[in-house]
């Protein structure tokens, strides 16, 4: 079974990955000893999750490498926060969430549309590709349930729920980064028939 090293040591994360590219074995960076931050610097979602997966996967001496990067963007505000969503605020998620509500304080729903991007990319060192995953929403006019992280309590579904209101469960199977990982799968497969 081939081995890939996923650039996390976020345990759901890991768990979810086993769970799609179940053909492969999948391990964590700590697992391999390995304690990096790469720095997210790149103009798009793609671009940070390629430049992750290369330098780790050169650090990684012929294992392959899955990150990821992932982020929210809101179609009445240009595609704000994009690749600076963890980083257009200092402070905590609830922070930045009360202050994207603010932002659209007043604009009716059919304008809150928001999209959430997860771009996973996976590479050798010198060969890499990337698949994306969205998932499409609204801004919630106020922050709104307890399971999730980020900006879950103010994603809110066609079902009116925000995705801090379903379960963990229903989360994964929506989700953005299960989209990429199952398009990653899908070429990944494709490449090994190719051998």
């Amino acid at each position: 079974m081939q081995e890939i090293v996923l650039a996390s040591n976020n345990k759901g994360k890991i768990k979810e990955a086993q769970e799609i590219l179940k053909e492969f074995k999948i391990i964590s960076l700590e697992e391999m000893g390995i304690d990096v931050e790469v720095e997210e610097d790149q103009d798009t979602f793609e671009k940070n999750a390629i430049k992750k997966a290369e330098t780790i996967a050169k650090m990684l001496k012929g294992k392959m490498c899955i990150a990821d990067d992932s982020g929210i963007q809101i179609e009445y505000l240009n595609g704000f926060p994009g690749v600076y969503t963890k980083r257009w605020l200092k402070g905590t998620d609830r922070e930045r969430n009360l202050a994207i509500i603010e932002k659209l304080n007043g604009i009716p729903k059919e304008k809150r549309k928001i999209s959430f991007i997860t771009a996973m990319a996976i590479s050798d060192g010198s060969k890499s590709f990337c698949q994306t995953g969205k998932l499409d929403g609204f801004v919630a006019e106020e922050v709104k349930g307890e399971n999730g992280f980020g900006f879950d309590e103010i994603f809110e579904l066609e079902s009116g729920k925000t995705l801090a209101q379903i379960t963990p469960e229903e989360k994964n199977r929506i989700s953005a980064r299960k989209i990429a990982l199952e398009k990653l799968r899908k070429q990944l497969l494709e490449l090994e028939t190719e051998r």
